[in-house]
């Protein structure tokens, strides 16, 4: 899946976290599968680990782009 589709399903579901979490009954989101999902405050739990696995897809795809040494010698 490509990187600039996770970023946007997570943005989708973080933001259907805030609409559960300020009272919002209901909430939709479209998976992978194109399919809809809702998601209630029963199934809140549901919806972090859906959050959580996109945060782990998102960050296998990102490719690193620098790297920092700390050493404990020098200026």
């Amino acid at each position: 899946m490509a990187s600039q589709t996770i970023q946007e399903q997570l943005s989708e579901a973080r933001s259907a976290l805030h609409d559960l979490s300020i009272g919002k009954s209901v909430v939709e989101l479209w998976d992978s599968n194109h399919e809809r999902v809702r998601y209630t405050a029963a199934t809140r739990p549901e919806l972090l680990a859906h959050i959580a696995r996109l945060e782990r897809q998102l960050a296998h795809v990102q490719p690193v782009t620098s790297i920092k040494f700390c050493t404990s010698k020098g200026v």
